[in-house]
């Protein structure tokens, strides 16, 4: 019986504790110098500062990609897509697209590790807006090579560019 009691006093310790800092937490917002999130980063302009591991949207060199798919099935989501067919007269495969889709992506990193060659890795950047969900889907094969690869900050006007088609995929749905 004794016990029961000393439990019931400790729950309602933890949880007075834990209403405590949530109590602490929201006097804080009504701090008059605590400013808003641009007065302290100034997003747009300048990029929020993140931790030296941080895994942000992913880097990608196609130059030395061997199209080995272990990035693929070693992604728990299968978020990403690699496209590729095989080299005539040569030994291997050539890759012709490599899209990840974002929207499914749980930024683990598992595809970085089993990768033979280092041509995948995460990197800092921190935000990659888009109003659609096929905005989502980026694909670094459609990519210059300066953004797509180094850890420069993933540019949004330019994975907008790359998803413009100069020739449709298809002539339409007769064909």
């Amino acid at each position: 019986m004794l016990e029961w009691f000393r439990n019931v006093g400790v729950a309602i310790y933890t949880v007075g504790n834990g209403m405590f800092v949530t109590l602490r937490y929201w006097l804080i917002t009504y701090k008059a110098d605590r400013g808003t999130f641009t007065d302290l980063f100034e997003y747009p302009e300048k990029p929020v500062p993140v931790a030296a591991r941080y895994r942000g949207f992913h880097r990608y060199d196609l130059t030395t990609c061997i199209a080995c798919d272990q990035c693929a099935k070693a992604c728990p989501v299968d978020c990403i897509y690699i496209g590729k067919e095989r080299v005539e007269g040569a030994k291997g495969f050539k890759v012709t697209g490599f899209a990840i889709d974002y929207s499914k992506c749980m930024f683990c990193a598992l595809c970085v590790e089993p990768c033979p060659v280092d041509c995948i890795f995460m990197g800092a950047t921190h935000d990659l807006s888009c109003y659609s969900r096929d905005g989502c889907i980026v694909d670094f094969s459609r990519l210059p090579t300066d953004v797509a690869w180094g850890r420069s900050t993933l540019n949004p006007t330019a994975v907008a560019e790359s998803k413009v088609l100069v020739e449709p995929v298809h002539g339409g749905p007769n064909q």
